[in-house]
């Protein structure tokens, strides 16, 4: 057996993709054991952004700058907040400057004392989908770990995973 299958097959948020209009969008659902505050504070606030995702801020108006720092991989965004919703929706371009728009949406609703969360992620068709859904997958971990009070390092494992069962789908 490899490696990659003594892993279990789904250690990490799973997504379901549909097609239209020239794009792929990947939608993951999962329940938190937190606070609504607590959700929306890691998805909004600089100093939790960055235990799960990375250094960078979010004005909270429509229109209001988006600016993430992926140091590791190089990658900036640098985007405007397109639907805000306190406690309920946040929505911009995963992008930079002069890049295809691909919006990330974060939806929050209370369920009993815990928060559903919903992320969407819409890409061009012509993009690896796979791939920007499996980066997801990966930092939806480390939100939860955060969020636990205990952040983790970027699981490329899950990555890795998550990217092979993704295109796999996506290729069916």
């Amino acid at each position: 057996m490899s490696e990659d299958q003594d892993l279990p097959e789904a250690s990490y948020e799973t997504a379901t993709f549909t097609r239209a209009d020239g794009r792929i969008t990947a939608r993951f659902g999962l329940t938190l054991d937190n606070h609504l505050d607590e959700v929306w504070a890691a998805l909004t606030h600089p100093d939790k952004i960055v235990d799960w995702l990375a250094p960078g801020e979010i004005d909270l108006k429509p229109g209001g700058a988006v600016k993430l720092n992926f140091v590791d991989s190089g990658i900036v965004i640098d985007s405007t907040v397109s639907a805000i919703e306190p406690w309920k929706v946040l929505e911009y371009s995963w992008s930079g400057p002069g890049e295809p728009e691909r919006p990330i949406r974060f939806e929050l609703e209370p369920v009993g004392a815990a928060v559903g969360l919903t992320l969407s992620l819409s890409v061009p068709e012509t993009e690896d989908a796979g791939r920007s859904a499996a980066g997801w997958a990966a930092h939806l971990d480390m939100l939860v770990a955060a969020l636990a009070g205990a952040p983790i390092k970027f699981p490329f494992e899950v990555f890795k995973g998550a990217r092979d069962l993704f295109r796999e789908r996506l290729a069916s």
